[in-house]
């Protein structure tokens, strides 16, 4: 995977030339803080102005300016503390809600200041928040975002739309993902399968075929545990060119165990994050195995595992001549992840979204502008085939200024 710029970027297009289009359009900032942790991503769309229907908005958006704020070392191990388990109390609860939402602000604030966009241009910031923990199963299901809306909104002056997934749940969907319902519309259908594959921390596919409703679930990690293993031996935060993946053998004994996880077989519609897969469940496999296995070949068969999974789902789902996996998220950035997609699948093309127009890392935050632009027009934004959820709704919660 590859580090994304620390500047903001402008997709060719100069400051005065986005201010001067801005009229006749609406202006929205997304805002992404991933299962990854590794830090925060903003971007500046512009949709039509205008009620249209979601489908109708969804295919006009126009990415404007992108940037990648960082997450401090002490603010992330602190999250994952609490998304690992760890013993928590609300005072600390409470701490994480307030930092995360200067945070947020500060990123909003950040993109603002490089792109040149004053704040009252900006109709609403869609604030996805921090994932701490997700429960979409059992007697009392639920999920938890943290970050503070009312600082984002005092600190940037602009409304703000967050709490996405808690409206889906309540109607008895999953809460997630929450991304296909902006894929549906983004990426017109063609007579044969597109699959979106977003790899961030989790992985969770989009599936778009001919003539039938959106399918889409998380398929099992992405970077999360390749991620956590190389930072625990090498202390980097990411494994950059699948190096160290590379660097080892596929144990075929561990990926057989990885596979039968139970998570693997469930039916769709699913969801899951760092409240299972992390590096504890992770240390359970390895114990679990009558073999010790070298930290490179456990970084080999994390990637492989992953591939696997994504590549099994994906493969039930082909339709036409000519069905293509478009992969978005910081996944898409490992060219050894990207060259095990496309073995495990010789009857794909296997390509990365910037291909078809959308930059690959910024895909999330264009999805939470699409919903902050979606709710604040009060038009529904979830899709109940997806999640599972009983019906249409227009998430979020308006946090106005």
């Amino acid at each position: 995977m590859k580090a994304k710029p620390s500047a903001s970027t402008f997709l060719g297009l100069e400051c005065a030339s986005v201010k001067g289009n801005v009229m006749a359009r609406e202006l929205y900032i997304g805002v992404m803080s991933g299962t990854s942790l590794d830090g925060v991503d903003t971007a500046l769309v512009a949709f039509e102005a205008g009620n249209e229907t979601a489908a109708e908005q969804a295919s006009r958006p126009e990415l404007l300016a992108t940037d990648a704020f960082p997450m401090p070392d002490t603010l992330k191990s602190a999250l994952l503390d609490v998304c690992m388990g760890q013993a928590t109390n609300l005072k600390q609860i409470g701490l994480l809600d307030h930092q995360l939402g200067h945070l947020f602000a500060d990123a909003v604030n950040q993109l603002l200041e490089k792109a040149g966009i004053e704040a009252s241009a900006v109709t609403a910031v869609g604030n996805h928040g921090q994932t701490v923990f997700h429960q979409p199963d059992g007697d009392s299901p639920f999920t938890i975002q943290l970050g503070d809306a009312n600082i984002v909104v005092a600190k940037t002056g602009i409304t703000t739309v967050a709490d996405f997934r808690r409206k889906d749940m309540a109607l008895g969907g999953q809460g997630a993902p929450l991304v296909p319902a902006f894929h549906k519309g983004l990426f017109a259908q063609q007579e044969s399968t597109t699959v979106v594959l977003n790899i961030g921390g989790i992985a969770n596919i989009s599936v778009l075929r001919p003539g039938q409703p959106v399918i889409g679930y998380d398929t099992g990690p992405g970077n999360m545990l390749m991620d956590a293993w190389v930072y625990r031996h090498l202390g980097h935060k990411y494994d950059e060119g699948g190096e160290f993946a590379a660097s080892g053998t596929v144990n075929p004994r561990l990926l057989s165990q990885l596979m039968v996880d139970p998570y693997v077989s469930r039916s769709y519609p699913k969801s899951t994050g760092r409240e299972h897969y992390n590096l504890p469940w992770l240390e359970g496999q390895l114990n679990g195995l009558a073999e010790t296995v070298s930290e490179p070949d456990v970084q080999a068969t994390l990637l492989q595992f992953t591939a696997q999974t994504i590549a099994d789902q994906v493969a039930r789902f082909v339709q036409g001549r000519q069905p293509q996996l478009l992969v978005c998220g910081g996944g898409g950035n490992n060219p050894l992840l990207m060259q095990r997609l496309a073995e495990l699948l010789p009857d794909w093309s296997v390509a990365n979204t910037r291909d078809a127009g959308i930059d690959p890392d910024y895909m999330e935050a264009m999805a939470f502008a699409w919903l902050a632009r979606q709710r604040i027009h009060g038009l529904p934004s979830n899709a109940p085939e997806v999640t599972g959820a009983s019906g249409l709704a227009s998430l979020g919660v308006i946090y106005p200024v």
